[in-house]
């Protein structure tokens, strides 16, 4: 059974920063992309940030320049770095991992990050 445990999230003041962390446990199989949605209150989720086995990153517009995404093969962990956070950044983040050759993707429950003005 894949079990997603995210951390990180919390209360901070606009122009702070906060860092996710997503592990990933339960799966024999490889972890192929893994990710960053989140979703605000009455708004659909909505992708953050993504990161191949590669390394390839792919990132929201509203989040360019301010938000980092990296992955840990050896802990099957991936982090989002968020600086110059926003009210607007306010949201539950999901992190997503695609596993496997039948790539099955996984949810995490959820952090939620709140950014006061």
């Amino acid at each position: 059974q894949v079990q997603l445990v995210e951390s990180g999230g919390g209360l901070v003041q606009a122009g702070g920063s906060l860092r996710l962390s997503c592990a990933a446990s339960g799966s024999s199989f490889s972890i192929n992309a893994m990710g960053w949605y989140r979703q605000a209150p009455g708004k659909q989720r909505e992708l953050v940030a993504t990161i191949t086995s590669g390394d390839s990153t792919n990132y929201a517009d509203s989040v360019k320049g301010r938000f980092t995404i990296s992955r840990d093969n050896a802990k099957n962990t991936v982090y989002l770095q968020m600086n110059s956070l926003k009210p607007e950044d306010t949201a539950v983040y999901y992190c997503n991992v695609n596993i496997g050759p039948y790539v099955i993707n996984y949810w995490g429950k959820g952090t939620l990050v709140t950014v006061s003005s």
